[in-house]
């Protein structure tokens, strides 16, 4: 029998090593722009055509490489960050594996072009498929420009399933906040389509974020500092009075972005019983360690890191954001600066003074008994009425009701429906007794309403007196454009006002009084939450979050009026037992159970 097992040759196996290194055109820009920090470069510029598909650049003013470092930088495990074993637990580098490089070059065209400070000529090479195609002299200057076009050219499927341009940019934006963040002490350019989206000079750590994120965090932004033996923490967290269901976080450990659920969940029992349940707050946390203390040779995205000291630093985490909480809410300021204030005199009350005051009379009528009109008590009139037809049981059911303006929900008596702590609706009917969650029930009304707006492209609107100014980040600023038929439709008169932000002049009419941003944010987020979509769920996705929103609150007291409409409304549309979500809105109480109950 002849021998089977064979070694893959070299474009194969880098082939199979780009599909975890390489998933998608962000992922070139992340190991591009860590390379760019590696040679050391002070100004990083981003340029993307076609949301990375036709080509990802990315221009460095590093050290640059000589031609025989430019050949061996695209060979596999080929690396000047590490040369020992030991090299992988003192890690002061972003890269360290040498596959990035030759897995991008595998699956791409690449140019790159570079130079050094003590060369008069640089160097550019072309590589396409990790076959060479040409080696030439080139005026550059210092640094290096690698650009990489047409991602994906030689590998169809996986062309085929990137995402839409406006998915695929928002990853590229993703990665690009993510190095920018914790390198403030870089400038950073983005440009997509030779407009720059970015521009980004040296500043400190909380400008950078506000640069990135908006100016509108800086009044949410708490600042967390803490140093102890085995780790250092610094950064920004988010007031409890501003999270939202889609929180800003970021971990950073020694200048790299990780994830880690375990430190998370320590954040989020620090904000525990403070915040909504359900909502998130930001963060922004700098974690400085010994690099001997964690694991980064965990994936070769490098976000999963492992620590030596897990419970402790985890421990760490919570008693600081809990006493950044603390003192910045516990307390409230007292404002002792009295400069330009009114002063109110005080007077010298003696005894003669106190004498002379003249005392205002009080007079009290001592037979004023406010629970009696007449002189008696008097006993409610035609209380009999209150309960007619209760034994007759000829409430109208769900099937027979008339939703029409001119029709209440029910004529045999007076009163029909309670409500039960100002969150329930209680009504009779001819099979038992209902009781209706009013929240979840306008939530399910509401998104019937918003989904047939969609339908038929219009709804009725409600002009802002003033118009209110929304700013987007730079990922959701990429959203809005796909999203504006659905947000008209809606009944949002939205437009931009450049620069990301958008005005708003008028909201559904469901909405006016409700605030017009947080319902803008919360439609963006509601896409951006599970990526791609198709526009049928995207659709659900953002009428659910409107919904939410708009609908009365648990707490709300109704009139009787606004609960026969509410009931009226509910049982006229189909799957009136559940909300979009899936939670309950109903409960019935058959006449049997009851009997069952009271006997």
């Amino acid at each position: 029998m002849s021998d089977i097992i064979h070694l893959l040759p070299d474009h194969i196996a880098n082939q199979i090593a780009a599909g975890e290194v390489i998933q998608r055109p962000a992922s070139v820009v992340k190991e591009l722009m860590e390379n760019a920090i590696d040679a050391g470069a002070r100004h990083i510029t981003v340029n993307i055509k076609d949301a990375g598909r036709t080509l990802i650049q990315v221009v460095d003013d590093g050290k640059g490489m000589t031609e025989m470092d430019a050949r061996m930088a695209f060979e596999r495990h080929a690396t000047s960050k590490i040369a020992t074993v030991e090299d992988l637990f003192a890690l002061h580098t972003m890269g360290f594996r040498g596959e990035a490089l030759a897995s991008i070059a595998a699956v791409a065209q690449v140019e790159v072009r570079t130079r050094t400070k003590d060369s008069d000529i640089g160097t550019c090479l072309s590589i396409s498929g990790s076959v060479v195609n040409a080696v030439s002299p080139d005026p550059c200057g210092v640094g290096s420009i690698f650009s990489v076009k047409n991602l994906f050219y030689n590998v169809p499927a996986r062309r085929k399933f990137l995402k839409t341009n406006d998915v695929e940019w928002r990853h590229i934006v993703t990665e690009f906040e993510r190095v920018a963040l914790v390198h403030p002490d870089l400038s950073f350019v983005l440009r997509h389509q030779d407009t720059p989206m970015y521009e980004l000079p040296v500043s400190g750590l909380r400008q950078r974020i506000l640069d990135l994120l908006g100016k509108n965090l800086n009044r949410i932004l708490l600042s967390l500092e803490i140093k102890t033996s085995i780790v250092a923490i610094r950064g920004f967290i988010g007031r409890i009075d501003s999270t939202k269901k889609r929180g800003m976080q970021y971990f950073f450990v020694n200048g790299r972005y990780m994830r880690h659920p375990y430190f998370h969940k320590a954040v989020m029992q620090a904000y525990e019983q403070m915040i909504q349940p359900g909502e998130q707050p930001d963060y922004f946390i700098y974690f400085d360690v010994d690099p001997s203390a964690i694991d980064v040779n965990i994936h070769p995205t490098k976000t999963e890191i492992k620590f030596e000291n897990e419970y402790p630093v985890r421990q760490i985490i919570f008693s600081a954001v809990k006493e950044t909480l603390a003192k910045a809410n516990s307390v409230p300021s007292i404002d002792f600066d009295t400069a330009g204030k009114i002063e109110i005199p005080v007077c010298n009350q003696t005894e003669e003074h106190i004498a002379t005051v003249k005392k205002p009379a009080i007079t009290v009528d001592k037979h004023y008994n406010p629970f009696r009109e007449t002189g008696h008590l008097q006993p409610a009139q035609n209380w009999e009425a209150l309960y007619e037809g209760f034994e007759s049981g000829k409430f109208a059911t769900p099937e027979k009701i008339d939703v029409s303006s001119d029709n209440k929900l029910f004529d045999k008596i007076s009163s029909p429906c309670f409500q039960y702590k100002n969150r329930y609706v209680i009504t009779p009917l001819k099979s038992g007794l209902v009781i209706i969650d009013q929240h979840r029930a306008h939530v399910r009304i509401l998104y019937e309403r918003y989904m047939g707006c969609m339908q038929s492209g219009n709804s009725a609107s409600q002009k802002l007196l003033f118009p209110e100014t929304v700013d987007f980040t730079a990922e959701e600023a990429s959203v809005i454009p796909s999203l504006t038929a659905e947000i008209k439709a809606f009944g949002f008169d939205l437009t931009p006002q450049g620069e990301d932000s958008y005005a708003i002049y008028a909201v559904p009419a469901d909405a006016a009084g409700k605030n017009a941003t947080a319902l803008i944010k919360n439609l963006v987020t509601a896409v951006m939450e599970d990526g791609a979509l198709e526009k049928e769920r995207k659709n659900e996705k953002m009428a659910l979050s409107l919904a939410k929103a708009t609908a009365i609150s648990a707490g709300k007291i109704l009139t009787l009026e606004e609960m026969e409409t509410l009931v009226a409304s509910l049982f006229a549309i189909p799957a009136n037992g559940i909300t979009p979500d899936g939670l309950p809105v109903l409960t019935l109480f058959s006449d049997e159970e009851l009997i069952k109950r009271l006997t």
